[in-house]
């Protein structure tokens, strides 16, 4: 499988320029209209995984490959792609259209508490597939339209506005039926790394300075799973790409940006909610994975 392709990477492929606000560390959010990445000059879609989020509206006749399964959908379909799921779609006809919008996981953490790999759509495993009839087309379609009018505002609030439109997108697909046609062909890596992932998220959120994440090493999940710590750091490196340590740095670099935006909890406090015994250890890890001490991005 090639690279996972970065926000940058995309950028450069589609447009061969790079918004100004795509810094790191910054959420980012844009939107786009599907026409026109379609059609005979359209760039092809990499089997890959990205670093961002994508909602998308498509309709006509496609296929799409999402992690194990492939399903071919006619007429309008709402999809969910994640960070940890390679895909890739292939247009059947030529008079496809739609909307997608991309965004990180800073866009949505660094305001406000709560992961989104919680979300059904987004589980491991998870079906991220939703048809629509007319109606509910026409509602969607609404949305999607509503974010790209508050992008090219220049209201002061409104990424907070295109943020709850994104949520109600969620909901909205969360209240029909998913798509059942879709197949799976599950192996032994892929429920390691699902289960794995399920252990980690179970330590989140951090609610109290008293609460403490104690499962913080490859070894410490792998004694849980029954499984030679050898054995799960193969199984999620080739499932995800990204190693078990990486993935749990990610995980307590988030909640920590997240304790430190949201609680008025001081720096130790956290540091030792996330299991480092000494403040200064939380200060080197911190900056180590943001490039800002703790105290320096509370008060960005």
């Amino acid at each position: 499988m090639s690279k996972i392709e970065s926000l940058e990477d995309f950028y450069r492929e589609k447009f061969n320029w790079l918004p100004e606000n795509l810094q790191e560390g910054i959420g980012h959010f844009n939107v786009f209209n599907l026409e026109n990445h379609l059609g005979p000059n359209a760039v092809p879609v990499k089997y890959t995984r990205r670093d961002f989020y994508k909602v998308c509206l498509m309709r006509g006749r496609n296929i799409y490959h999402y992690a194990d399964k492939s399903v071919e959908i006619s007429g309008s379909t709402l999809m969910f792609f994640n960070p940890k799921v390679p895909y890739t779609w292939e247009c059947l006809n030529d008079d496809g259209s739609g909307y997608f919008c991309i965004f990180t996981d800073a866009f949505f953490t660094e305001k406000i508490r709560g992961n989104l790999m919680d979300l059904p759509m987004f589980l491991p495993g998870g079906k991220p597939s939703f048809v629509l009839n007319a109606d509910q087309d026409f509602q969607v379609s609404t949305l999607f339209r509503k974010m790209a009018e508050e992008l090219d505002s220049d209201y002061v609030y409104k990424y907070d506005l295109i943020r709850n439109y994104v949520m109600e997108l969620i909901h909205f697909a969360l209240k029909i039926q998913p798509e059942e046609t879709l197949y799976q062909h599950p192996d032994a890596n892929s429920r390691i790394t699902a289960v794995f992932t399920e252990l980690l998220e179970r330590q989140f959120p951090i609610e109290t300075p008293q609460q403490r994440f104690t499962m913080r090493s490859a070894t410490d999940f792998a004694q849980q799973l029954a499984v030679h710590v050898n054995h799960l750091n193969r199984a999620i490196k080739e499932t995800t790409g990204k190693t078990t340590t990486m993935h749990i740095a990610e995980r307590i670099v988030t909640e920590a940006k997240a304790l430190l935006r949201h609680t008025d909890w001081n720096i130790s406090e956290i540091g030792y909610c996330l299991g480092f015994e000494e403040a200064a250890h939380f200060n080197n890890y911190f900056k180590k994975h943001t490039r800002f001490n703790p105290s320096q991005f509370r008060n960005v």
